[in-house]
């Protein structure tokens, strides 16, 4: 049975249809992947390793103490088949990508680190043994040569285009499934991990992309089909993952990759600092409105940064026409640098901005001070709830500091707890002042103005910092 359905019924619904439609257009359309897929994937390689491990002695007769000369040939046979030195092989796989057509191929170096053997698989099943020409732990890129010509290659992005909140897909092995495509956003850009040695020399690239092992080393790319960064990293509780993965931007892919094509090494800038954050109270103490900079804790003794002028206690706010927000910034700005340029680095000073002219030094090796404290007869506790002790000769001496006090107890409750200072540290720098020993650290004490916030240097674990007190 059909019922009647009024005018105004009518009119009613082809307006609400019009709606639905207009709204469906406006809204925007998911990106197909499939063209940026068949365009990079012939690009795109598995790369398989082998490391062999030795196990055992050497010859079998040494594992029984007998000299091999006295052994009568009738019964050598006895021997020969025992204690020989057994080999292991461990297998492992990540991917990687070519980027000329000669069979150059960059991946991680975590792929290849402690190979015997590196085999390159290519999307026709072509198998190549690849040539490590080069290897940088420190930003995680290796480059591999494969005898091979006319091979398809990628396209790198534009340094510094990439955003946050676009669409990027990855392609490579994870768990061995060959040519797997994951695709998300990225989250954020500039990301600071610290690796195993405490050292961010690179500013991740941050995706929800699903990353798994496997893909260590495979390309990123944009909607354009063109590289934006080696997927490096995941963090994960479970071993798969869930949303966060890690990058190496393209800009630090290309500054590497020329160099280890070059000479097989990198060579990174180097200022010779110590530095870290500066958060609402540091800031507040060095008279900042807003936290802002790298805090400058230690200044390497003829060191670049020595011999430009920079102290402990300038806050680098620049660094070569760069902004530097925070301390993680820095190492990504001067391991970009080439040793040997002069640039100008801002910093404040006293509570006034102050440039000075740096020339780059060259990052070699394993950089670290560290101190130690010393026990002595303590000074009585004082207003700001510390036990201090002067150090010895044989503790300046040992590790290199000039001048300071040791922290033998820090009352509870008290303003030095609330700053988090512990029994061992080292204060060097109390409100700007120098402490030379106990007598001058209780002059600056005393003189320090009622509920202001000061500044205080300290050496933890072979480590320099600051942090805020609050006179009380």
């Amino acid at each position: 049975m059909r019922y009647p359905v009024s005018r105004s019924a009518q009119s009613w619904f082809v307006a609400l249809a019009l709606l639905v439609s207009s709204v469906a257009s406006a809204a925007p359309a998911l990106p197909d992947f499939t063209s940026v897929v068949e365009e990079s994937r012939a690009a795109v390689v598995k790369i398989t390793t082998v490391t062999r491990a030795k196990t055992g002695g050497g010859s079998p007769y040494e594992l029984y103490g007998i000299p091999e000369g006295q052994i009568p040939e009738i019964f050598r046979h006895f021997f020969e088949f025992r204690g020989r030195p057994e080999q292991r092989e461990a297998n492992s796989l990540g991917s990687g990508f070519i980027i000329s057509a000669d069979g150059y191929v960059l991946t991680n170096y975590h792929v290849v680190d402690g190979a015997d053997e590196v085999q390159v698989r290519l999307i026709d099943h072509r198998e190549f043994d690849a040539k490590v020409i080069g290897a940088d732990q420190r930003s995680d890129i290796a480059l591999l040569k494969i005898d091979a010509t006319s091979l398809p290659r990628v396209r790198f992005a534009q340094p510094g285009q990439l955003k946050v909140g676009e669409w990027v897909l990855a392609i490579g092995s994870p768990f061995g499934l060959d040519y797997s495509v994951s695709a998300g956003i990225v989250s954020a850009i500039g990301r600071s991990i610290p690796n195993e040695r405490n050292e961010n020399y690179v500013p991740f690239i941050q995706t929800d992309v699903a990353i798994n092992p496997g893909n260590s080393g495979g390309p990123l790319f944009n909607l354009d089909g063109e590289v934006v960064g080696i997927n490096s990293q995941i963090y994960t509780r479970s071993g798969g993952s869930i949303g966060l993965s890690f990058s190496i931007p393209v800009a630090l892919v290309l500054d590497v990759t020329e160099q280890l094509k070059a000479s097989g090494k990198v060579s990174r800038g180097r200022l010779g600092v110590g530095i870290q954050d500066v958060d609402k109270d540091l800031a507040k103490s060095f008279g900042l409105e807003t936290p802002v900079g790298a805090l400058v804790s230690h200044v390497e003794d003829g060191g670049p940064a020595a011999k430009a002028g920079l102290r402990v206690g300038d806050i680098i706010v620049e660094f070569d026409g760069k902004g530097v927000e925070s301390s993680a910034d820095l190492p990504h700005l001067v391991g970009l640098t080439k040793p040997g340029r002069k640039v100008n680095v801002g910093v404040i000073r006293d509570g006034r901005r102050k440039d000075l002219k740096v020339t780059v030094g060259e990052l070699d090796g394993d950089q670290g001070t560290q101190v130690a404290s010393a026990g002595s007869p303590a000074a009585p506790a004082n207003r700001l709830g510390l036990v201090v002790a002067p150090l010895d000769d044989a503790v300046k001496s040992r590790w290199q500091i000039d001048a300071g006090v040791v922290l033998e107890a820090v009352q509870p409750g008290s303003p030095a707890a609330a700053a988090k200072l512990q029994e061992g540290d080292v204060l060097t720098l109390l409100a700007g002042k120098a402490v030379g020993s106990v007598a001058e650290f209780n002059r600056i004490v005393a003189a320090l103005p009622a509920g202001k916030m000061v500044p205080a240097r300290i050496v933890r674990g072979g480590r320099a910092g600051f942090v805020a007190i609050q006179v009380p």
